[in-house]
């Protein structure tokens, strides 16, 4: 069972994500918090596996929000439930250590989908969101990968997770996803399958 917080300044918000997780299998809802720095305190006292959280809020960002959870309960997943998508705003919450950032008209199918892969330790993104970071990071075509790019995607074409990457390579599991991100600007691709048969096709691999 994913237990999920739920994070969001707005009652009606909570109350249609409660509804929307509660009526999946394999899925409850944990707590909910109205503040950031609710969601510290109920992080905390709940252990969630998932949270779901909103970025703009009184009492504390979800970024900063983040930050805090993932210090002290490490083994959680944050991912980002927000309207805004502008860069600096994604590359924030990423480098805060969220596992995803999505956007609040993602379906229900597609949250139910991200929780799960966040569980198992993948980045999950909206494709507006992975189109607006592909663009950032891209760089002129022909572009070729770090040795420490080279190293992170050879282990995800082993099939290992962000963190089970991230302890093979004595480094964090936020630097695993910054790298990820790279990549995928190098590559043009938008995810971590793409990003694998693609390097593959050019003898990066």
């Amino acid at each position: 069972m994913i237990r999920v917080l739920i994070v969001d300044d707005h009652p009606v918000v909570r109350e249609g994500l409660r509804g929307m997780l509660e009526s999946a299998d394999g899925v409850a809802v944990a707590g909910e918090a109205g503040s950031g720095d609710e969601a510290v305190a109920r992080a905390a006292a709940l252990r969630p596996d998932v949270v779901l959280m909103d970025l703009r809020m009184p009492g504390g960002d979800g970024v900063s929000a983040t930050t805090r959870i993932l210090a002290g309960h490490p083994d959680a997943r944050v991912i980002v439930l927000t309207t805004y998508e502008n860069d600096q705003d994604i590359i924030r919450a990423v480098e805060a250590g969220a596992a995803g950032y999505l956007l609040k008209d993602t379906s229900r199918a597609d949250l139910l989908t991200a929780v799960a892969a966040a569980v198992r330790g993948e980045t999950v993104l909206s494709p507006s969101v992975a189109t607006r970071l592909v663009t950032r990071l891209r760089t002129p075509p022909g572009g070729s990968l770090s040795r420490r790019e080279t190293e992170v995607l050879a282990l995800v074409a082993r099939g290992l997770t962000n963190a089970e990457i991230g302890r093979e390579l004595f480094i964090s599991e936020t630097t695993v996803k910054t790298h990820l991100l790279r990549i995928f600007g190098k590559l043009g691709v938008s995810d971590r399958t793409a990003a694998v048969t693609t390097a593959l096709d050019r003898g990066l691999l």
